[in-house]
């Protein structure tokens, strides 16, 4: 490769890149003798213009409408496109003229990376593309109108209705970014805010503008792109049309299990013709999971694993041959995806195959997203919505369970089962020896169902005490450990469940990947629409994309290192739910808080940047062969061969015994970078020969073993905890904190000055301006409240006595009914009143119940005065003492 010529990168790469294409691109040297007024679909060689000759020139109906640039391929292309501006300013022959260039399409290229410019942009913004564009390609990209197109979304007014406000401002700055010639743009949007309408609204405006025509919906489930299929057909238009009325909206072939009960069954199929020759005259979005692409454009061999049983099995699709421009835009929902480095390096495969404009859609920004995306140009946070009033936040529970935080020790003689991993079968057993395990092993070697048993036990208290505040038994999600087989955490967790609440198998359920769950996406749109299960167990399948909004309890049995897994798990929880009235939802930490401390700061940028992707063992074994970085290589293989001394059975060492001494695979590991410096020729056989390369890879792995501590005891214990801000704190030390605040700040907040030194002055504006300044400092009332219901048992207590009492523990703590009754009551005492005086005082003491604070303007605004008769009727009936006596009773409630 280093010796090659300019000429033969020419012959071999680019010629043949040029002519793979459908329709292909014609090769042809040029001549005095030709006419290009009659060349269609030709590259001609050689073209000649005022300031040299073109290495290729693109004709297509007669028009020139491309130069190419060509170097050979050890030469990065990326600033050659100057070059490509040289010719084209000497080009007579172009069908235009911008600024000085007359040809509207320049690439560069080694003949393995290619470089495009589109010389009508403004601002102009090369780009790499992944192969050359068909003849049709650039006749479509030539007479499309961009610019008009990028007018009619800078000028026309966003009136789709139920937009949110800032789902407005998410697609304003989409279209801003595509303004300015963005390409790729990622939004960032907390789980539960509706990304999906929002991409809706975003995909028709984008074809309303007619920048775009075609639009790839990419997704990573086919239940996704069912329920995207469903916010499509539920669109309504400004026009007052279905969205599919207006466009054509096609998806792939879906299982009947994919789609919602009322959901219609492949209903509108893409046709095939739609992707591998796209026509200016088609519109339409194609909805489609990203696991179907890999497939259509790599073939079988790269698409993620998967077999018959998995939910998201593409049976009936294969590779076809589909052109860099069959999409204008791609828009990727749940793009956080891609937690290996794999399914990392399929999104990326996929996406940069097309020449599009890219949108990715996440709840969790992280580095591989940014990678593929480049930019955040929106994000609404979890916090913010909380704020706004668009999701419902949680509180933290902290379970304390030994075994969880210390792990399990056996004593000798104790009883253990010991489980066959392979069958299924257990044995009881006395141990001949001590044996510990660390927490980390906890449901990995050893179970302790008693452990498991505790924290259930423990969950369901707070079940049951929230059925008793609000006559509903919650919706419980557990994230078990694991769910393998034979010694599946989850399938414990399931038997124990229905032990421990007694309501039979419909109301406790488990719905995982795994085969022996049947239909587990019905599953989950029973759980969400139906009054059963009650509880589920799962492990991954319902982190992301699953909508919940009854959800009301969430379980987590399962260590978590990922913030974007984190993240996607707590989001199950926190969309509103208004036909249960839901406030919050509660978070278990199995873990004693070590979860909640652990991502307490973790932004959305914090974590580490994403594993490389493996690079296969014979590209490690070839790149030691071709001496390709050698020593690096070397050492990674080594490492793998002491992976694999440490995962092999004995059978392994005897099918290693084929090709190294006695087996010894670590042997052979320690003593391989001696043997490639002093016998590099036989030991590169050795590690070249497929046998031993396909031994290294499908060696007989060892049993794992696995132990059910059937003695092991525990004790557990739970604890609610604050969240103030990003901190967690226990209820106690909130409260002390609150009450060193309320000390330490009456003479920098007047609100709080008030209530322990000038009664007389409390009014509405004061209680206003308490609030909001709590609030700014991590006291809102809510929280307050609930600290004090788990420390002093008392409901509801009103913001005033919670400040006296943090100023002076002897004051009591009163509900706001309490105080306005007291408050009455001390303005009543010694005074009479008539009967009509005797029944607006009662409406002044509900009033007061609900806001605290009465004045004058609350006769003339509040329904319960309105109705009476308003202020006039106020001052009519207590003469002309209204203003003195509003004025008392502010004092009473504040004193």
């Amino acid at each position: 490769m280093l010796d090659e010529r300019e000429w033969q990168t020419r012959k071999q790469r680019i010629d043949t890149k040029l002519r793979a294409l459908s329709p292909a691109w014609k090769i042809i040297r040029h001549r005095d003798s030709l006419d290009t007024a009659q060349l269609d679909r030709c590259a001609v060689e050689e073209y000649p213009t005022a300031n040299g000759p073109a290495d290729y020139a693109s004709f297509v109906k007669g028009q020139l409408l491309g130069i190419i640039e060509a170097k050979k391929v050890t030469v990065s292309p990326q600033n050659v496109l100057e070059q490509a501006k040289r010719y084209a300013r000497g080009a007579n022959d172009g069908p235009g003229q911008w600024d000085d260039l007359r040809v509207p399409f320049l690439y560069a290229t080694n003949g393995e990376v290619i470089h495009f410019l589109d010389v009508r942009d403004n601002p102009r913004i090369s780009r790499r593309i992944s192969k050359f564009h068909t003849p049709e390609a650039l006749v479509e990209l030539y007479r499309r109108d961009k610019a008009g197109a990028l007018d009619w979304l800078a000028n026309t007014p966003n009136n789709i209705a139920k937009l949110r406000p800032y789902q407005c401002e998410a697609i304003a700055e989409t279209e801003s970014a595509v303004i300015k010639g963005k390409r790729e743009m990622l939004l960032a949007m907390a789980t539960g805010t509706g990304k999906t309408f929002t991409t809706v609204s975003q995909v028709y405006r984008l074809l309303e503008s007619k920048l775009a025509q075609r639009i790839l919906f990419l997704v990573d489930r086919r239940a996704l792109a069912a329920q995207a299929v469903s916010a499509f057909a539920s669109f309504t238009t400004p026009k007052g049309n279905k969205f599919n009325q207006e466009y054509e909206v096609y998806h792939q072939r879906f299982r009947r299990e994919d789609l919602e009960e009322e959901q219609d069954f492949d209903a509108n199929l893409l046709p095939e013709k739609y992707l591998v020759s796209p026509n200016v005259t088609h519109t339409f979005v194609y909805i489609s999971t990203i696991q179907r692409m890999t497939i259509n454009l790599l073939g079988w061999q790269h698409a993620l694993p998967q077999d018959g049983s998995d939910p998201e099995y593409e049976a009936e699709t294969g590779k076809i041959d589909i052109p860099i421009h069959a999409f204008d835009v791609i828009i990727a929902d749940e793009c956080h995806r891609g937690y290996t480095a794999q399914e990392t390096s399929t999104w990326r495969t996929v996406l940069n195959h097309f020449d599009a404009i890219k949108i990715g859609l996440t709840a969790t920004p992280a580095p591989h997203t940014v990678a593929l995306f480049r930019e955040v140009v929106f994000r609404y946070r979890f916090d913010r919505a909380v704020r706004e009033g668009f999701l419902v936040d949680y509180d933290p529970i902290k379970v304390r369970s030994n075994v969880r935080l210390h792990g399990a020790f056996l004593k000798e003689g104790e009883q253990v089962g010991i489980i066959d991993t392979e069958t299924g079968e257990e044995i009881l057993d006395q141990l001949e020896d001590e044996r510990a395990f660390e927490a980390e092993e906890i449901e990995k070697k050893i179970t302790a169902p008693e452990s498991n048993r505790k924290i259930i036990e423990e969950v369901a208290k707070h079940a049951y005490a929230h059925e008793q505040d609000t006559g509903r038994f919650p919706k419980i999600l557990i994230f078990a450990a694991n769910d393998l087989p034979h010694t599946s955490h989850a399938d414990q967790l399931v038997k124990i469940c229905r032990e421990v609440f007694g309501q039979g198998d419909e109301f406790v359920q488990k719905i995982t990947g795994n085969p022996n769950v049947d239909r587990p996406l019905e599953k989950i749109r029973k759980f969400r629409n139906r009054p059963e299960p009650k509880i589920v167990v799962t492990v991954d399948m319902l982190t992301t994309g699953v909508d919940i909004p009854s959800l009301e309890f969430l379980v987590l049995l399962r260590t978590v290192k990922s913030r974007i897994l984190w993240e996607q798990m707590l989001g199950r929880g926190t969309r509103l739910c208004p036909a249960i009235y839901k406030t919050h939802f509660k978070v278990f930490d199995c873990f004693d808080g070590t979860l909640f401390e652990y991502f307490r700061n973790a932004s959305a940028f914090d974590t580490p940047a994403p594993a490389k992707e493996v690079v296969p063992l014979e590209q490690v074994i070839e790149n030691i062969y071709q001496n390709v970085d050698r020593d690096y290589y070397t050492k990674v293989l080594v490492k793998r061969l002491r992976r694999i001394e440490k995962d092999m059975s004995g059978k392994a060492r005897e099918e290693f015994a084929q090709f190294i001494p006695e087996g010894d695979i670590g042997k052979f590991a320690g003593a391989l970078p001696d043997m490639i410096r002093q016998e590099f020729t036989p030991t590169m056989q050795l590690l070249r020969n497929k046998n031993f390369q396909s031994c290294l890879l499908n060696y007989t792995r060892a049993k794992r073993s696995f132990l059910i501590g059937i003695e092991v005891t525990d004790e557990v214990s739970s604890e609610v905890m604050m969240r103030p801000g990003s901190d967690y704190q226990k209820p106690e030390d909130y409260l002390e904190a609150f009450g060193r605040f309320v000390k330490e700040n009456p003479e920098q907040i007047e609100a709080i000055r008030v209530l322990l030194e000038r009664p007389k002055d409390w009014k509405t504006e004061v209680l206003n301006e308490l609030r909001e300044k709590l609030r700014r400092n991590n006291f809102p009332e809510k929280d307050l409240q609930k600290a004090h219901g788990l420390v002093y048992k008392k409901a509801l207590a009103d913001i005033i006595s919670m400040v006296k009492h943090a100023a002076q523990e002897q004051q009591p703590i009163l509900s706001a009914e309490e105080r306005a009754k007291r408050a009455m009551q001390n303005v009543m005492d010694g005074k009479s009143f008539n009967e009509e005086q005797q029944k607006w005082l009662g409406f002044i003491q509900d009033h007061l119940a609900e806001n605290l604070t009465l004045g004058l303007d609350d006769f003339a605004f509040f329904p319960i005065f309105e109705r009476a008769g308003g202020l006039g009727k106020a001052r009519l009936v207590f003469s002309n003492k209204l203003d003195s006596l509003v004025q008392e009773i502010n004092y009473a409630m504040a004193a």
